[in-house]
C-alpha cells in the first residue's frame, strides 16, 4: 500500500520507517472513514493503550527506585491519560494525517483530544506490529520525552485533587457549570466555572468541556491553596 503524502510526512516526524505501511494507514483511519475494505483504528487503539501502559510503568519504576505504589499510580495515570496522549499527538501534528469522514472533519475532529489520543495509541500499535516491542518502547520514550522525569510528585488530575481538598474540609464535591460558549460549531470554546460549597469559584476557557473543567479546577485549587 502506498501512503498519502501527509502520512509519509507524519511517519518522518514520528521517526519510524514502516515496513508494512498499511499498519500506519489503519492507525490513522477514524471510524467515521472506515468501510469493509478500510478498517478503522479502534482495535489498534485497544492494544496501543496496553503497550503504552507497560512502557510507562517500566519507565517509572526505573526512574524512581524508591517510589511506593501510591506514588507511582498517579504519575502513571498522568502519563497515559487521554490528555497526555493528545499532547504528544499535537506535537507530531498527527491531526494533519488523520483520515476522517466529512462530518467529523467539519466538526473539528483533527483538534479533538479524544480523537487525537485514540489515534496516537493506534500508531503505537502500528509500530509494535511492524517492528516489535522494542521499537514501540523506543518510540514512546522518545516522544513522551522528559515527561517521565518531570511528572509531578502528585500527578492526580486537577478535578480529583480539588474534590479531595473539598472533602477533607467537610465540603461537598465542587460543581462545574458551563457559563459560556463561543466560536463556530466546528470549533467551539467553552467557559466553565468550578465552584466550591464555600462560594470560592474560578473560570477557565478551552476547546472542550473536559479540558475547561480541568483548567478551572486547577485555577481554583491554586487559589484556595494560596489562601490557606
Amino acid at each position: 500500500m502506498k501512503l498519502s503524502s501527509d502520512m509519509v510526512a507524519f511517519a518522518a516526524r514520528l521517526g519510524h520507517n514502516f515496513k508494512r505501511p498499511e499498519l500506519l494507514h489503519r492507525a490513522l483511519t477514524h471510524p467515521s472513514m472506515s468501510s469493509p475494505a478500510r478498517p478503522d483504528n479502534q482495535r489498534f487503539e485497544f492494544l496501543g493503550d496496553r503497550v503504552l501502559g507497560l512502557v510507562m510503568a517500566e519507565a517509572l519504576l526505573k526512574a524512581d527506585k524508591s517510589a511506593t505504589e501510591g506514588q507511582l499510580a498517579p504519575r502513571f495515570n498522568a502519563l497515559v491519560r487521554k490528555e497526555s496522549c493528545a499532547e504528544v499527538a499535537r506535537a507530531l501534528d498527527l491531526g494533519a494525517a488523520l483520515k476522517l469522514g466529512r462530518s467529523e472533519m467539519l466538526s473539528g475532529g483533527r483538534r479533538k483530544d479524544a480523537i487525537l489520543a485514540d489515534a496516537m495509541e493506534a500508531v503505537i500499535t502500528a509500530v509494535y506490529l511492524d517492528e516489535g516491542f522494542e521499537a514501540a518502547r523506543s518510540l514512546i520514550l522518545r516522544h513522551w520525552g522528559d515527561r517521565v522525569s518531570t511528572v509531578d510528585e502528585d500527578a492526580r488530575d486537577a478535578k480529583t485533587m480539588l474534590q479531595e481538598w473539598a472533602q477533607a474540609r467537610g465540603q461537598t464535591p465542587p460543581r462545574y457549570v458551563e457559563v459560556g460558549r463561543a466560536g463556530p460549531d466546528h470549533a467551539p470554546e467553552f467557559t466553565i466555572e468550578a465552584k466550591l460549597e464555600n462560594g470560592e469559584a474560578a473560570r477557565a476557557r478551552a476547546g472542550s468541556k473536559r479540558q475547561a473543567e480541568q483548567l478551572a479546577a486547577r485555577a481554583l485549587l491554586d487559589r484556595v491553596e494560596t489562601e490557606t
